[in-house]
């Protein structure tokens, strides 16, 4: 008899607290890749933390009741670091691929990562061996950009330690995967006149041995999604593989806008602004400009493109949008002021979620703040599932769409 691993989790997750995040996630990577070989990462842990016999049985015989359950006869194998709430595993997996490891020290996002995926990432990246981490091809990673103390004229692996790049470098020279895919802001290229974004080529090229092709900045509304969102990816390959060259995807012929993402139904009340916010914002935008600078709130007509979607500042109120729908304007949040007329209101997370190309099934578990905050660190799916579909067909010749 099937059991849902929803229920089985509700069972698991019962035997431990807090504290034991750490078990949770060798649990579930271990449900996730008990048919593979690299299940002997987890076994011995996963089996001495359930001690019971009649869960242990139940793990071949899971119904996944989840968003994206684990792929199925995968074509290749990849982990994913700083993984957020999985943008870019939604993408490899969407090729056909399986993800044997995964890390993200934020638990909100873990939360989100869990109800999507059945599984808990691992915590903080350095603090774990990469001796540790299973056998992989292709290493995915999303690592802030930091700056690097160079000690020597060149810069290399030695001048990365201290920062997330090191963790990814340190993981690359140990497991040695096919290639690897990582993905950054867009300022990196620019980062510290242009040392930190030197370093990390020197690191992957000289250091590591990988093939690695120029950088690319890729914009997520040249594939499909409305919103002018810009950010850099790095791409590299094992030269033993053979690749010699690469070429970045050509953008798409989809004309999409923001009225394509829009709830399809009249919102809450609690996201259209107050009136005497909206008047906050205006003042607000009148100083800038008399000293010739264009910030301030943006609203986005239904044929436009969203600016990019970021956390804190004015992320959300540089995507405001007009939606008349409202017939109730009775608060459901503390404000001051009324709720404007004028149908000036924030974007939902779920509109986030799709101007970012996440699928309607994603399942968004937490509240608005955490939500946004999700959506606006995470990648554009579809212009990351593009450069991924070049990458895996020079590595592996074909490519399984799901």
């Amino acid at each position: 008899m099937k059991c849902k691993y929803s229920e089985i989790m509700k069972t698991i997750i019962s035997k431990f607290d807090e504290e034991t995040n750490y078990k949770l996630a060798v649990i579930t990577h271990y449900i996730q890749t008990h048919e593979l070989d690299v299940s002997k990462y987890y076994r011995d842990k996963a089996l001495k933390y359930l001690q019971d016999e009649d869960l242990i049985n139940l793990l071949s015989n899971i119904e996944w009741d989840i968003p994206f359950p684990p792929t199925k006869k995968p074509m290749f194998t990849f982990i994913d670091l700083f993984a957020g709430i999985g943008g870019m595993r939604i993408a490899f997996q969407n090729l056909g691929g399986k993800c044997v490891f995964s890390s993200e020290w934020d638990r909100h996002a873990q939360i989100t990562y869990e109800s999507n995926f059945g599984e808990i990432p691992f915590g903080d990246i350095t603090k774990i061996n990469e001796k540790d981490i299973p056998e992989h091809d292709i290493l995915v990673a999303g690592f802030p950009c930091q700056a690097f103390s160079i000690a020597g004229r060149r810069g290399g692996f030695e001048d990365t330690r201290g920062t997330l790049f090191f963790d990814v470098a340190r993981i690359l020279k140990e497991k040695q995967p096919k290639a690897f895919f990582l993905e950054n802001v867009k300022g990196l290229a620019n980062h510290d006149r242009g040392k930190t974004l030197k370093v990390i080529l020197n690191t992957l090229r000289d250091d590591l041995n990988y093939y690695v092709p120029d950088p690319q900045i890729v914009n997520a509304k040249d594939f499909g999604v409305p919103q002018n969102r810009e950010r850099i990816f790095i791409v590299g390959f094992r030269k033993d593989i053979g690749v010699t060259n690469f070429k970045y995807p050509e953008p798409i012929k989809k004309e999409v806008c923001v009225k394509d993402i829009l709830e399809e139904r009249p919102v809450s009340a609690k996201y259209y602004l107050s009136t005497r916010y909206l008047e906050t914002l205006i003042e607000h935008k009148k100083r800038h400009e008399s000293k010739g600078n264009g910030f301030g709130y943006e609203i986005i007509p239904p044929d436009g493109i969203a600016n990019a979607i970021v956390v804190g500042g004015m992320g959300r109120e540089r995507n405001l949008i007009i939606d008349k729908r409202l017939t109730d304007f009775t608060p459901v949040t503390n404000i001051k002021g009324e709720v404007n007329k004028e149908g000036i209101r924030r974007m939902t997370p779920r509109e986030w979620a799709r101007l970012q190309g996440f699928p309607d099934s994603f399942i968004i578990k937490v509240s608005d703040a955490q939500a946004y905050k999700q959506f606006g660190n995470s990648v554009a799916i579809p212009a990351i599932q593009a450069t991924a579909n070049e990458v895996i067909k020079l590595v592996f010749g074909e490519v399984k769409k799901e």
